[in-house]
């Protein structure tokens, strides 16, 4: 592929505007006099320098420096000298400079702007002194450019090993849907894998708690299998015990990224901008979650799975994910994962709370007691039980209803015949020598 020659860089472009005047005449066997007249002749004539918009004039002598130092050494002599205080900003003092040093290693995310406006608000800097550009100029030559660490580290870029190896898991706000007469907020949860950029997991919900996230995890785990590790950030819907409980179990890294550091998720985030331009921002009309979830589905399957990426090389993420390795999680494996152990005081109408249900035990002598409840995750088969003293022991969903409409004896209403039962009086037939009385009550 052929390339164009093109000046390195501002300096060798001026050398090079110059030498198309002085170097014609380096080559020619000028006699007496022709010298004089080619420069008074050039300098008669405007021309446009590299980087200006208009024409300027050059003088005689200025064509005779460049035409002599040409003859000297060749184009690289026909370079400008740099300025000597080239990037120390003349207006900046020394003690100026070391404040805005100060600055930017402390705040490494403000703008040379920003910080500018607020000096000259704290009545600290001249306004007009400093331009923003120079301040610019200062921190790059400082290597404190904006976002760099203060440590100095390079962020570099980096990939897991293969498709499958690493998901990130995030939240997306999207616009709130207006259903029916009230507004509810729009929640986007999804899983991406590292390596393909292949999104795993794309669901709209309304909440944004450790639940969905344990049901998108699950709707994951069914469809691909387990990758090595999840990726998550630092909010209350990834830090719970129920997760990581369940990568524990499942044998899965659980890797939170660094606080206030939101450029380590920068492909979660790249994600989240093409989705908002390619779908969130066009939901308009749309009143439900399910119109919401089929739009979803349909930009991943008819677009974003198909087409190339960037960070692919250009492969699509259909294609990278083709190769991808999971370990494969049965429902056993699942069910044991996202098991989980309650501890709950039984209430004297033999009730307990869990996950927002009330559940009922039938066994009576339990009330009061601290029970172990084991309950599955809401996307699992099966109802949670009770644990006493290591019998188990099923729960059922309260029904509050029902138990109104069972039958209480009335008033007035003869009670069945109670079983004999007195111990005292045993023992007081037998001291008697008498027969025992119940054998009487029951004579016919």
């Amino acid at each position: 592929m052929p390339v164009a020659l093109i000046p390195r860089d501002h300096a060798e472009a001026v050398a090079l505007f110059r030498a198309e005047f002085v170097g014609p005449l380096a080559r020619r066997e000028l006699d007496r006099g022709e010298l004089a007249a080619a420069l008074r002749e050039l300098a008669a004539t405007s021309h446009r320098p590299p980087g200006r918009r208009a024409t300027r004039r050059f003088g005689v002598s200025t064509y005779e420096r460049w035409y002599y130092a040409y003859l000297a050494g060749g184009l690289a002599a026909l370079r400008p000298d740099a300025r000597s205080d080239r990037g120390r900003g003349r207006a900046l003092t020394p003690e100026l400079r070391e404040l805005l040093l100060d600055i930017r290693r402390e705040h490494p995310t403000a703008s040379a702007p920003l910080i500018l406006r607020t000096l000259v608000a704290d009545g600290r800097l001249q306004a007009g002194l400093v331009s923003s550009t120079t301040v610019t100029r200062l921190y790059r030559d400082a290597g404190l450019e904006r976002g760099t660490r203060p440590d100095g580290h390079t962020r570099l870029r980096w990939q897991a090993e293969h498709a499958g190896a690493l998901w990130h898991g995030d939240v997306c706000h999207g616009p709130a849907l207006r259903i029916g007469g009230t507004t509810r907020p729009l929640r986007i949860h999804g899983l991406l894998d590292d390596a393909s950029r292949y999104m795993v997991a794309l669901e709209a919900r309304h909440t944004e708690r450790e639940t969905d996230m344990l049901d998108l995890f699950l709707a994951a785990l069914r469809r691909h299998g387990a990758p090595d590790g999840i990726y998550l950030d630092n909010g209350s819907t990834y830090n719970g015990d129920s997760l990581r409980l369940c990568c524990e179990r499942l044998g899965v890294t659980l890797i939170h990224s660094r606080p206030r550091d939101p450029q380590a998720r920068g492909k979660m985030e790249r994600f989240w901008r093409t989705l908002r331009a390619g779908c969130l921002d066009h939901l308009a009309g749309v009143t439900s979650l399910h119109d919401v979830q089929v739009r979803l589905d349909a930009f991943l399957d008819q677009h974003y799975h198909r087409a190339p990426h960037g960070g692919l090389l250009g492969k699509t993420p259909a294609d990278a994910w083709a190769g991808a390795q999971c370990r494969a999680v049965d429902e056993p494996a699942l069910a044991a994962a996202l098991t989980v152990h309650y501890r709950r005081r039984v209430r004297k109408d033999g009730t307990v709370d869990l996950g927002g249900r009330v559940w009922q035990l039938d066994q009576g002598f339990l009330a009061g007691r601290v029970v172990t409840v084991v309950a599955a995750h809401a996307g699992l088969a099966g109802d949670p039980v009770a644990v006493h003293d290591g019998h188990r022991y099923e729960l059922r969903p309260a029904d509050p209803v029902a138990a109104s409409r069972i039958r209480r004896r009335r008033r007035g209403e003869v009670p069945p015949p109670a079983t004999p039962f007195d111990p005292t009086g045993a023992l007081l037939d037998k001291s008697a020598g008498r027969p025992p009385r119940h054998r009487k009550e029951h004579r016919p």
